[in-house]
């Protein structure tokens, strides 16, 4: 895809242009954001890194790309967990820029640096999703003294403008390089929790050189600015008053690195290094039913069945289903399971609303009515939707999907440490961390975690694996997620035959 890099100056928004390249994508274009010039350089902020800005013209003669700037003339009023359109809000700032740069050079996506805020990568897929850009987010929730180290390693060289933590002096550590600050900075993490990246505002970078630079950035001269004498964690940043752009050496990788060069993995290398120890194969014979059994499936007509409440609220409803010879297409049977789902004998009854749904388990007879049934089933599902996993599988012939829902009352907490029961996590980025949802269907809801998919999270390509390797690659996703053990509430491991080929029905994909 054609790319458009959001950056900052910093090391993440950078590094993240790489991970781009590795995926095989262009970086065509560059945009930022910068503070009105009668502000100080540290603006008040939610969302954007403004200290340094004075530099970031350079990127464009670094890269030999475009660079489009816009001067932030919103404020951050709309702070909560979701974004939605407000005027005023610095976020439509990025809207007016994104769709100047979309309209100029024909982008697709959007490049952009956010490791673990929540608040910034919501605000930029709601941006994306207004323009039909597609944000490339790689990484997202990425380990971070382990995304340090691979910074570091892959000749991007930046330093540190910024300070704001306990144990971060601006008299003795702006100016460090990444590559010397390192080792402070996983000790800093040890003793006082400071995230090693610096995504608790502790620290802030930027970046004078990278494979994908054609010159290098000469910082010539500059200030430090105290911003605030704290007596325990004083901030202070650097102010440059001179840099310029000078050529590489030769052989010191002045031009962009081709696709096979690219010190980053890609996704398939990442998932193929991380279950090198799994056993290798593990045999399993197996076939389809024919159409001839399926038919004799006994019917189960279209009653659903309900599991008794739990003591902590929960409770499924299984088997909601059409038949085709009431509904003869697919949207209509949709919308059918949907009206059983609300009707008096079932939610109504209970007291249960369409909000009380945290999980879906979505059954069709052929994938290629998904996104038929994908129209009418967003028609429910508007904010904040329940996780979803949707399978093809052999259903009775006179069904063409069917549908499984788990549902909480909100009346018990689950823990403790009480948290909102309705608390979704809804990534449209694509990233490292697990597929995107673009869809009405969000990753999980709190304490419901959908794992289990061997495929590579950022291209969202299935990947070949044994039994055991696949095993492996589903631990190895939940673990990315940071979910304790302890908080899971429910699971679902399923084994199918493998098959030597497949019915003209069928294919090997899942969606969600």
């Amino acid at each position: 895809m054609r790319v458009v890099a959001l950056i900052s100056g910093g090391k993440d928004s950078c590094y993240n242009m790489l991970q781009c390249v590795s995926a095989g994508h262009s970086v065509v274009a560059l945009a930022n954001l910068r503070p009105h010039t009668h502000v100080p350089d540290e603006l008040d902020s939610y969302m954007y890194q403004t200290v340094g800005h004075q530099a970031v013209d350079l990127y464009a003669e670094a890269m030999d790309l475009p660079l489009y700037r816009r001067t932030i003339e919103g404020s951050s009023l709309h702070t909560g967990r979701e974004y939605s359109q407000t005027a005023g809000d610095e976020v439509e700032d990025l809207y007016q820029l994104l769709k100047l740069v979309k309209e100029k050079e024909g982008v697709e996506a959007v490049s952009v640096g956010a490791i673990l805020s929540d608040y910034q990568r919501v605000r930029v897929e709601n941006v994306c999703a207004r323009l039909q850009l597609q944000p490339l987010a790689y990484l997202w929730r990425r380990d971070q003294a382990e995304l340090l180290r691979e910074i570091i390693s892959s000749d991007l060289h930046a330093v540190v403008i910024k300070v704001a933590a306990y144990g971060l002096d601006p008299e003795r550590h702006l100016g460090k390089s990444l590559a010397e600050m390192e080792a402070y900075l996983h000790e800093l993490s040890e003793k006082y929790g400071v995230h090693i990246c610096g995504e608790g505002g502790e620290y802030e970078t930027f970046t004078v050189d990278c494979p994908l630079f054609k010159k290098k950035i000469v910082i010539d001269s500059m200030e430090t600015v105290i911003h605030s004498a704290d007596a325990f964690a004083p901030v202070g940043y650097l102010h440059f008053t001179r840099m310029h752009t000078e050529d590489k050496r030769e052989g010191s990788g002045g031009r962009p690195l081709p696709l096979s060069r690219c010190p980053c993995q890609n996704a398939i290398d990442r998932m193929t290094e991380e279950l090198e120890y799994a056993d290798k194969t593990l045999d399993v014979q197996g076939g389809c039913p024919s159409n001839a059994e399926r038919s004799c499936q006994s019917e189960p007509g279209c009653v659903p069945s309900h599991s008794s409440r739990s003591s902590s609220g929960f409770q499924w409803i299984s088997g909601l289903t059409a038949l085709q010879s009431e509904h003869p297409d697919v949207q209509s049977q949709t919308r059918h399971v949907f009206t059983l789902l609300q009707s008096r004998k079932i939610l109504q009854e209970k007291g249960l609303l369409m909000k009380h749904v945290l999980l879906v388990h979505l059954y069709v007879s052929d994938m290629e009515n998904f996104s038929q049934i994908n129209s009418v089933y967003c028609t429910y599902f508007t904010h904040n939707p329940p996780a979803r996993v949707c399978v093809q599988a052999w259903l009775p012939v006179s069904q063409q999907l069917r549908m499984d829902v788990l549902l909480h009352d909100g009346t018990v907490a689950c823990e403790e440490d009480a948290f909102p029961q309705r608390d979704t996590l809804h990534v449209q980025s694509l990233s490292h961390w697990a597929p995107a949802n673009i869809g009405p269907y969000s990753q999980a809801v709190q304490v419901l975690l959908c794992v289990g998919l061997t495929a590579a999270p950022a291209i969202a390509l299935y990947v070949n694996l044994s039994i055991m390797s696949k095993r492996t690659s589903t631990a190895h996703h939940t673990s990315q997620t940071g979910l304790r053990v302890a908080f899971a509430e429910l699971g679902h491991c399923r084994q199918f035959p493998v098959l030597k080929s497949l019915p003209p029905r069928c294919t090997p994909a899942s969606r969600s």
